[in-house]
């Protein structure tokens, strides 16, 4: 399909990363082969792809964060790295064929529902169109970088980035460098660059608890027994499982306590108390995203390393001023705020049945029934889509992508041309939903996490467990959904 000058398909999938990755696997297991890929990176991978950061990794064991269809038996550590994520998912494309249904270099731009063709009308940059029935989205939540709101950001004559696009023609060594941002990737490539830099200043708005990271390299003897054992995989797999669905409710006190005392104990090797202190949160573990590193507070020992609570008040031609008055002087100015989480399918300009565009249909920030479809946009799925981060978010993908394959067959199967979630059910289930996350408690304390919306509302969470959610998905729910003919049948 890559060479072919056919622009009507079946299915249009948005994204080549894991949830794209895992519907067209899918699609292709369920006997729908008339699909197509757009991806606007030059390759497999989607966050693994674009975030090339030192020190990337993931921080959900990997023998759970794969697919259930395609076990790795030999990841080198409990929690794997970019590169060897990325290769897995390269392994995935190819075993499974991907490749050929994919066109890379292909960024979307503009999705819109076609009422008298019953189908979608898909835009990419360059200009081409693409048209299908099925629209399924796997841009999910991190997809728009955040820039922070700083005066003289294009002032800086010196080099800036941000890391989710890091910058490898830099080189980094003896230089003058300032973080913007302490959360989940500095915490991770800080440490990797201190080797390195002649002179590091992180510049920290918030403190966050950062527990310590189970993650010794595997012994030959234990991968061993992992490749031999047919059941060592699932074993560990299961267990992992296990406690991830407890760990990730934030309902036990004794649980929360333990996470917060070995935040204490991990920081506990930084020499200096006055700068201990300046590290400890100011708010319960769980309110913000738990973060894991056995690197991070040793860098804080080091003379070259200087921690920044002063806010910033703006970039100069050289270097940034904060609070107190004082410039430092950089050469490098790495950006560290992360994405636009809370737009999910709404960074693209979608627009559905009689007009209506998801910017506004989500005014009061992004909802979904299962977190997978929104009513006004018909035969349109979202993988990791609003309200289903928590856990693993690959047994999540498999859930969604399960839960939209089987809407497509059913479509078939019955012979409609188009389904729609009904308003009330989704409002019900959003409702419901927002009562939900006010009983987990730490999500309600203040501690700037980037789960709101501007309204309020909190639109990134799932508040249950990987169970719950799994039976969520796998329940019949015709009944939610009006139907439409197809465009021949009208």
């Amino acid at each position: 399909m890559t060479s072919s000058s056919k622009r009507d398909y079946r299915v249009i999938i948005i994204g080549a990363g894991p949830g794209g990755l895992c519907t067209a696997i899918k699609l292709q297991e369920a006997g729908i082969k008339d699909f197509v890929v757009l991806e606007k990176a030059t390759d497999i991978g989607g966050t693994w792809w674009h975030n090339q950061y030192p020190g990337a990794e993931c921080d959900v064991m990997s023998h759970l964060y794969s697919f259930s269809f395609e076990l790795k038996r030999d990841w080198s550590r409990p929690f794997a790295g970019q590169a060897e994520i990325l290769d897995y998912l390269h392994h995935c494309a190819d075993k499974y064929d991907v490749r050929p249904y994919c066109r890379f270099g292909h960024a979307v731009t503009d999705s819109r529902w076609n009422d008298e063709a019953a189908g979608w009308e898909v835009t990419t940059d360059d200009g081409e169109v693409f048209r299908a029935p099925f629209v399924i989205s796997g841009i999910g939540m991190f997809n728009e970088l955040v820039w922070p709101d700083i005066d003289g950001l294009d002032t800086f004559k010196g080099t800036l980035f941000h890391s989710a696009r890091w910058d490898k023609s830099v080189d980094l060594t003896g230089k003058r460098v300032a973080v913007i941002g302490s959360a989940a990737s500095a915490v991770q490539f800080v440490p990797q660059i201190a080797k390195q830099t002649g002179q590091l200043h992180l510049f920290q708005r918030t403190a966050n608890w950062v527990i310590p990271k189970d993650d010794s390299p595997y012994t030959q003897e234990q991968l061993k027994h992992l490749r031999d054992e047919p059941n060592a995989i699932h074993e560990s797999r299961a267990q992992i499982y296990k406690d991830l669905n407890a760990f990730i409710l934030f309902n036990d006190p004794d649980a929360l306590q333990e996470a917060e005392a070995a935040g204490i104990e991990n920081m506990s090797v930084i020499e200096d108390e006055a700068l201990r202190k300046k590290l400890v949160p100011t708010h319960p573990f769980g309110c913000k995203r738990p973060l894991f590193s056995n690197l991070y507070y040793p860098i804080f020992n080091r003379p070259d390393v200087e921690l920044v609570t002063d806010k910033i008040t703006g970039l100069t031609e050289t270097g940034v001023m904060t609070a107190d008055g004082q410039e430092r002087e950089v050469d490098v100015v790495i950006v560290a705020t992360g994405f636009q989480v809370t737009r999910y399918l709404s960074a693209i300009n979608v627009v559905g049945r009689k007009g209506e565009r998801l910017d506004d249909a989500w005014s009061d920030g992004a909802q979904a029934y299962l977190g997978i479809t929104t009513h006004g946009f018909p035969n349109l799925f979202m993988l990791y889509g609003p309200n289903t981060n928590n856990g693993s978010i690959l047994f999540m993908l498999e859930r969604q992508v399960e839960y939209t394959v089987r809407q497509i067959q059913r479509v078939e199967d019955e012979a409609l041309g188009w389904i729609d979630v009904r308003a009330d059910v989704e409002t019900d289930y959003n409702d419901t939903m927002q009562r939900d996350i006010t009983t987990v408690k730490v999500w309600q304390a203040d501690c700037g996490h980037y789960y709101n919306a501007k309204s309020g509302r909190m639109v990134t969470q799932w508040p249950h467990d990987l169970d719950e959610y799994t039976a969520r998905t796998a329940a019949d729910d015709a009944q939610a959904y009006e139907t439409g003919a197809a465009a021949n049948q009208a």
